[in-house]
């Protein structure tokens, strides 16, 4: 997808508790256990340092099933609807964090939308989460975590899922 088609929706929430011209993280999300490891270390970490956080989303087409039988606006509705779960769950696990907050979504590479925003924040860091158990479809393509870390500009922070590699 040509970056001219690419759709960014950025919504910001949370409390302004950080001073104007604060500290930036921003942090990976994809609703896998990994993410919302690394979203509750990227807001403790906010948190402590006083930073705003930023939640990026990187929407991968190739994510989502394709049914060759259902019309675009069908399919459409769809990826909207699987937008605002993952957003509905940012909010929730962001509804305590006394902070500043904002969620980027677009579609496109989750791991150039990463890079990005933190360029244009001037990111502290950039957290994601990584898997010690992939699917055979995302080991073909490789990790994001991986290529975020061989991409970015700035340290980036990887934090496990938490479950165990036994």
């Amino acid at each position: 997808m040509a970056e001219s088609e690419e759709r960014r929706l950025t919504l910001s929430t949370g409390r302004s508790g950080a001073p104007a011209g604060a500290d930036v993280l921003v942090v990976g999300f994809d609703d896998q256990a990994a993410s919302l490891a690394a979203l509750r270390t990227a807001a403790d970490l906010a948190r402590r340092l006083h930073a705003d956080l930023h939640v990026v989303h990187g929407v991968d087409l190739r994510d989502y099933p394709i049914d060759p039988d259902s019309d675009a606006e069908v399919w459409e509705g769809h990826a909207r609807e699987a937008l605002e779960h993952l957003r509905a769950k940012v909010v929730e696990a962001l509804a305590d964090h006394p902070g500043a907050w904002t969620y980027h979504a677009w579609t496109g590479s989750p791991v150039r939308l990463l890079v990005s925003v933190a360029d244009e924040q001037q990111a502290l860091m950039i957290v994601v989460g990584t898997h010690r158990h992939r699917s055979l479809a995302r080991m073909m393509r490789g990790s994001v975590s991986r290529r975020v870390a061989r991409s970015a500009h700035r340290p980036v922070l990887l934090v496990a899922d938490g479950q165990s590699s036994r």
